[in-house]
């Protein structure tokens, strides 16, 4: 049963990836009338409608302890993260971001490992296949650009993995109040909207809806919204609980693969050998990491092999 749950946890969690790697397709033809912030908010507040329609019941948290990591992953994971991406994008280049957001796994490893004070062990694949699947995302993101380093937008980025990280952390300890992954995502975008409104007030926000009458925006939105924030949200939140927050993060590495990939069919774009070269690093890179994790899978799975034919036997 351990081993189905965890191999359920890394389907889950491949998904999520194959459909946050292809919304920068969406954003980018939205951009074209959107500001990133109200992208932003639409897409979140018809990811909320979302989950009240999919889940319309009530949830209690048991003490105001429990509501405050509630408020700090909505604040994390829905509000800040975004934010911090989003304006790194318009002080550097999106090829830094890229690279830089990524080490998310890597904060996320060493952050829970203090605050498990130890529980949660540092292994050597996992520092090797950082490396590994740094370096290959490097070439993807830098095979047609050069590194063009600017401190405030970079540091931004390098903020966002951070903050990312810490969202990872208070999903694990929420997923342990036992909620309904649904009902406990739906409380963390209420948060998370409640802080993105008081931001609202630095930018030029425009509530002109008619921009929806436009088809190609409105399914684009509606991607994001339903699919990207609604669906995408429950199903990490739910590996998270089946994977734990480390193994989870390892398949953020895989975003810049699936954007190569979805390039090349979506908009034609060719896969040079240097795309070519930097998927393959990052994958193995990502193998390396999970081999730990996927060593003692395959253990499990043998020992519950050798229980059945134990009981058969003894039958």
């Amino acid at each position: 049963m351990e081993c189905r749950s965890t191999a359920t946890g890394h389907l889950v969690a491949i998904f999520t990836i194959l459909l946050w790697g292809t919304t920068f397709i969406s954003t980018k033809i939205l951009l074209t009338a959107f500001q990133p912030i109200e992208i932003l908010l639409f897409r979140f507040l018809i990811g909320l409608l979302v989950l009240f329609i999919a889940c319309p019941h009530r949830m209690k948290t048991t003490n105001p302890k429990q509501e405050l990591f509630f408020a700090g992953a909505g604040f994390c994971g829905i509000c800040l993260y975004y934010l911090l991406e989003n304006i790194a994008l318009t002080l550097t280049t999106a090829s830094n971001v890229g690279v830089i957001v990524s080490v998310a796994p890597m904060f996320t490893a060493v952050l829970l490992y203090y605050c498990s004070r130890g529980e949660e062990p540092l292994h050597l694949p996992f520092f090797i296949g950082f490396a590994v699947a740094i370096t290959g995302i490097s070439i993807i993101s830098f095979r047609e650009t050069s590194l063009n380093i600017n401190p405030i937008g970079d540091l931004l980025a390098l903020l966002a993995a951070l903050v990312w990280a810490v969202y990872s952390i208070l999903i694990k300890k929420i997923n342990t109040f036992g909620f309904n992954t649904i009902l406990a995502t739906r409380r963390i975008f209420i948060y998370g909207l409640f802080f993105m409104v008081p931001f609202i007030c630095f930018y030029d926000f425009n509530w002109d809806l008619t921009r929806f009458a436009n088809p190609l925006y409105l399914q684009n939105i509606l991607f994001l919204g339903v699919g990207a924030s609604a669906l995408c949200f429950v199903t990490w939140n739910f590996a998270v609980m089946r994977l734990g927050a480390i193994k989870t993060s390892l398949y953020i590495y895989m975003i810049p693969v699936v954007t190569v990939l979805t390039s090349a069919l979506i908009l034609a774009e060719s896969i040079t050998p240097l795309s070519a070269l930097g998927t393959s690093l990052t994958l193995a890179g990502l193998l390396i990491s999970e081999s730990p994790a996927w060593l003692k899978y395959q253990k499990a799975k043998r020992t519950v092999r050798a229980a059945r034919r134990t009981r058969r036997l003894n039958a």
